[in-house]
């Protein structure tokens, strides 16, 4: 059985923080905000491979009120989706991953951030960056939103 899912996750950025974004270090650029490193792409990436196993989203799996999660990297929580997917006999195919941002530049950094990803999922990761024309919280430069869609298969 091959099963679909979709995950959505929006940060603000937090000039006090540093950014993790797609599983990388942006040094010299504006944090995001949340509980965690707040990395949009790894958080929507846990929301799309459990909702394609029908196994809930990141909150049924890391609560924000839990000190334990407080600036934890959030490629741990991929790694504990991914755990949760392979209880249930699930494994990712392959993760599609966009990004609506004005900053950072991505492009320069799209293969790295695919490896990263990759070798974390252990199924290929494509990344994809596009801007808003200006529209919109992301087009105002306030923040980054990320869409992953998941695609597993029962094994």
């Amino acid at each position: 059985m091959i099963r679909v899912g979709t995950g959505v996750d929006v940060h603000a950025f937090d000039e006090g923080s540093p950014l993790r974004l797609a599983g990388l270090d942006w040094p010299g650029e504006i944090g995001l905000s949340g509980h965690s490193d707040g990395d949009a792409a790894c958080h929507a990436i846990v929301d799309a491979l459990l909702s394609a196993a029908g196994l809930g989203d990141i909150g049924s799996l890391v609560g924000v009120d839990e000190p334990g999660t407080a600036g934890a990297p959030s490629t741990g929580f991929v790694l504990l989706a991914l755990d949760r997917l392979a209880q249930h006999g699930w494994r990712p195919i392959n993760v599609s991953v966009q990004l609506v941002c004005n900053r950072p530049r991505f492009a320069p950094r799209r293969a790295e951030a695919e490896g990263v990803l990759t070798a974390l999922l252990g199924a290929p990761v494509s990344v994809g960056a596009t801007t808003s024309d200006g529209l919109g919280f992301t087009g105002r430069g306030e923040g980054v939103a990320a869409i992953a869609t998941a695609l597993v298969e029962h094994v």
